[in-house]
């Protein structure tokens, strides 16, 4: 059980994204990270010295049976994030999943329930939604008058050729690594999408590399995303009858980044990775409560699932239907 002060966390899959998620997020005030697993142990040994951990598995799974381990972050390539977290629930450990949870909205349902019944708590790591810009962003919004349409993009150029985001059997593509923020964005200003429309560019090993989408929401609001490993671009743009909303590079808490109509608004900046595991931490210890919890992750997984579904058929898909 977690002390009365910190949470101590493990790490599955010490990748790329766990040394974004570390280099601030080590800094959080209430978590200890103590242990890490990856199915290399000299990887696993290597990381848990250079990040001051105490122990290193060489299996996902003896980790998990680690009773000194509260929590674990989870940051398997996405075909991964399901089974695990199923394991780590089982296990009696609390669980922040590297986004997206899951493009499959039974799989969400299923997880969220067995934390419910074993009063675990389970969270999708949307660090982005954590971030005083994103805060500040929703209390401008009223600014703008009725809101009219919102415009997303998040697209970098992927000079890999060799990477587990252009994997189909481990649930790559653009919409899963980049658009799913787009997604989020859209649901976080407007709503749940009533209807969907997708549209996708195949690369080479047969994922999106290119995906763009409308959402309509039951106000009438539609958002227009794009997403790519192709091109570069950033934003997150709410357009009103009054005036306009506008964030640059929303994603990664850039600074001075914010404007409403032509005036930059200040911004306070921090660590969303920090924010996120403190928040998390929080919750863990009876503190506080998740920022994102089961409506938002199933929000997103049937979101993503209808917009893949229209791209594949080529008509536009009502949700839950």
């Amino acid at each position: 059980m977690a002390s009365s002060e910190k949470v101590r966390w493990g790490i599955i899959a010490p990748g790329r994204i766990v040394v974004s998620f570390l280099r601030d997020g080590i800094n959080a005030s209430n978590a200890s990270f103590d242990a890490v697993a990856s199915r290399d142990p000299r990887r696993a040994a290597d990381f848990a010295a250079r990040y001051g951990m105490a122990r290193s598995y060489g299996s996902y799974d003896d980790l998990l049976a680690d009773p000194n381990i509260d929590a674990v972050y989870i940051a398997t390539p996405n075909d991964g994030h399901h089974p695990w977290t199923m394991k780590a629930l089982a296990a009696g450990k609390h669980v922040l999943c590297e986004k997206p949870y899951s493009r499959h909205p039974a799989q969400a349902e299923e997880a969220f329930a067995a934390a419910e019944a074993k009063h675990l708590v389970l969270m999708e790591a949307f660090m982005w939604r954590h971030t005083p810009q994103v805060r500040r962003f929703m209390e401008l919004l009223p600014e703008i008058g009725d809101l009219e349409s919102i415009r997303a993009t998040f697209a970098f150029p992927m000079q890999a050729t060799t990477d587990v985001r252009l994997e189909p059997e481990l649930d790559g593509g653009a919409l899963m690594d980049v658009g799913c923020y787009c997604v989020s964005a859209s649901r976080l200003v407007a709503g749940e999408p009533v209807s969907v429309m997708g549209e996708q560019k195949l690369g080479r090993s047969g994922v999106d590399v290119e995906f763009s989408g409308l959402l309509r929401f039951p106000s009438g609001t539609v958002s227009q995303f794009g997403c790519a490993f192709t091109y570069y671009h950033r934003s997150l743009e709410a357009i009103g009858t009054k005036s306009t909303l506008l964030m640059r590079d929303p994603w990664l808490a850039q600074p001075v980044a914010l404007f409403l109509g032509e005036r930059p608004i200040e911004l306070k900046t921090d660590d969303p990775y920090r924010l996120e595991i403190e928040n998390m931490g929080a919750a863990i210890l009876g503190r506080g409560k998740p920022l994102l919890g089961k409506e938002d992750a199933l929000g997103q997984a049937r979101t993503i699932e209808a917009l893949y579904r229209s791209a594949e058929t080529g008509r536009r898909v009502t949700l839950g239907q």
